[in-house]
């Protein structure tokens, strides 16, 4: 990519557009959705879906709630005919659902595409040829009247061949898509629309659907919506079309020229689920829905399982949805950056029932396309001290109090780091446990009593300190106190405590109590201790035994 072989490049040219209306726009309803996953997307794959993997994607698009479909093209093969025969016949269309299929402006290629569609209740017929003066010189060696004629012979054609359906009590729609629309004079696009319009006659209840495809992606996303705001400013009969969208991705821009050129004035998208496609892929339907979702919009569609839809997808495209893809991608609810998990924990906390959504770093709540709040934190070596008190806090019921934070938070990281890679929820319970609540040497607890006296309270406890016994009395204003009067009297280092929390783990009568203990030894050590009991006194204790252990081993 030298400097030189730039030079063989040439910019798009922009459109003449002086009063464009679209930047000041703002999006406040979905456009009409029509899924080509089964034509456009399926013929994009190295092993193209076998006839029942295209029913059950069929029956998932319908479920997910799109009512235009476009099927295959059945004049192409005889398992594109058979699949579009085999929906019909076998009643598998709801009765608001259209199927679109698309052929070329042939005769003999639209009297198989009408007898494909034989028996249907809604129907799209998507005619196209191509118009780009590339096309017109290197592939149909065409004047602009040749290709103009293709179209209006083409649509003449499917006017005539479909009137026995539409008799038999077929709805018969009729799309045209002037294909390499993007890279086509706006003049010649108009003019073969306008002409194409003139054959079939639309009305207001029974409109035109004009398909303009960026069949390759060009230009900026600006540049494409100046040309569909063209378009729709100097179409002669815009009360009867329908303007729709066919974006690529060949610039990493499908889903901004789409949303762009639906404030241009488009009416209509069609693309494909996480946007498979030739080359680069279609537009993303699943991103251009939610972006609207996550603006106020009801889109019609049905993402609220968004993992069966992936789920189902994957296995039948065989493709995978990347880790970070919008929405759907495994990764794209997950903060690694400690900053990042508390901004979200402390907005998240803070998020009210009925009030909109406004958490941190979270653009969409997990939970209305069915992803799970788990998700949200893992830890590596770059995490803080947040994000791992969240995963022990909404994993294992530990509410750690905010001052131990920073001391666990760090005994992780260094964990992580040494291993090199991201630690599970698993493997931080384990060693939150290991550090905290399995140190049993050199003081391990072997009986803890007390009794109570008018406002004093006398411990008996039992202590194995490197491996002798010794037998400990104190009396306190509490356990705690008690306990820790009767350390005086072993070789322990003396210290004194600075907090002290508590709360219930799980729930019933077989709830178990968790304390947490902050210790300040004579040598300035401040660290925490942790125990966990049915009893909570004796939790309390175990914590400071735990603080004590932890201490030792810092020597």
């Amino acid at each position: 990519m030298s400097a030189v072989s730039a030079s063989k490049y040439r910019p798009f040219p922009p459109v003449a557009l002086p009063n464009r209306q679209w930047p000041n726009r703002t999006l406040t309803r979905a456009p009409i959705w029509c899924s080509v996953d089964l034509r456009d997307g399926n013929q994009a794959l190295a092993q193209p879906m076998s006839v029942e993997e295209k029913l059950e994607f069929f029956e998932l698009l319908v479920k997910i709630g799109f009512k235009e479909i476009e099927v295959g093209f059945p004049s192409a093969s005889q398992i594109e005919f058979d699949f579009c025969r085999r929906l019909i016949e076998e009643k598998r269309i709801p009765d608001d659902v259209a199927i679109q299929i698309l052929c070329q402006c042939r005769e003999d290629l639209i009297t198989c595409s009408i007898e494909a569609m034989r028996g249907a209740k809604n129907a799209i017929f998507h005619l196209y040829n191509s118009t780009s003066p590339a096309q017109r010189k290197h592939v149909f060696n065409a004047s602009r009247a040749d290709i103009v004629a293709i179209a209006t012979r083409g649509t003449a054609w499917v006017k005539q061949y479909s009137a026995p359906l539409v008799a038999a009590g077929t709805r018969m729609r009729f799309e045209y898509s002037p294909e390499s629309f993007t890279s086509t004079e706006l003049e010649f696009a108009l003019e073969i629309c306008e002409a194409v319009t003139d054959i079939w006659q639309p009305t207001v209840a029974d409109k035109i659907i004009l398909n303009l495809p960026a069949t390759v992606e060009y230009a900026t996303p600006n540049v494409h919506a100046d040309q569909i705001e063209w378009m729709a400013t100097h179409l002669t009969r815009r009360d009867r079309t329908i303007i729709s969208l066919h974006t690529h991705n060949d610039r990493g821009t499908g889903i901004a020229a789409t949303e762009l050129a639906l404030l241009a004035g488009a009416d209509r998208v069609e693309g494909t689920l996480f946007g498979n496609g030739e080359r680069t892929g279609n537009v993303d339907i699943v991103t251009v829905a939610m972006n609207l979702f996550t603006h106020g919009i009801a889109t019609g569609l049905d993402f609220s399982d968004i993992n069966h839809v992936r789920e189902v997808y994957e296995r039948c495209t065989r493709l995978e949805v990347p880790p970070r893809q919008p929405y759907a991608g495994e990764l794209v609810f997950t903060a690694f950056s400690g900053s990042h998990q508390d901004a979200i924990k402390k907005s998240w906390a803070a998020q009210k029932p009925n009030e909109p959504w406004d958490v941190l770093y979270i653009p969409i709540d997990p939970a209305d396309i069915g992803r799970s709040y788990k998700a949200i934190i893992r830890i590596n070596s770059q995490s803080g001290k947040g994000g791992v008190a969240y995963v022990l806090e909404h994993e294992f019921g530990y509410s750690l109090p905010k001052l131990m934070h920073k001391e666990i938070g760090k005994i992780i990281n260094d964990v992580a780091d040494a291993k090199g890679n991201e630690l599970t929820p698993a493997e931080i319970h384990e060693v939150f446990r290991r550090e905290y609540l399995e140190r049993m040497a050199p003081v391990a607890l072997q009986h803890f009593k007390t009794t109570e006296r008018d406002s004093a309270v006398k411990c008996e406890a039992t202590l194995t300190l490197d491996g002798a016994s010794h037998q400990l009395t104190g009396e306190g204003n509490g356990p705690i106190d008690a306990f820790v009067r009767s350390l005086a009297a072993t070789s322990l280092p003396k210290f004194e405590l600075l907090s002290y929390a508590e709360h219930s783990l799980g729930k019933g009568a077989e709830a178990r109590a968790v304390s947490y203990i902050q210790i300040k030894t004579d040598r300035g050590h401040t660290l925490f201790g942790a125990g966990i009991d049915t009893n909570i006194e004796l939790a309390s204790i175990k914590a400071i035994v735990s603080a004590l252990n932890r201490t030792l081993a810092k020597k």
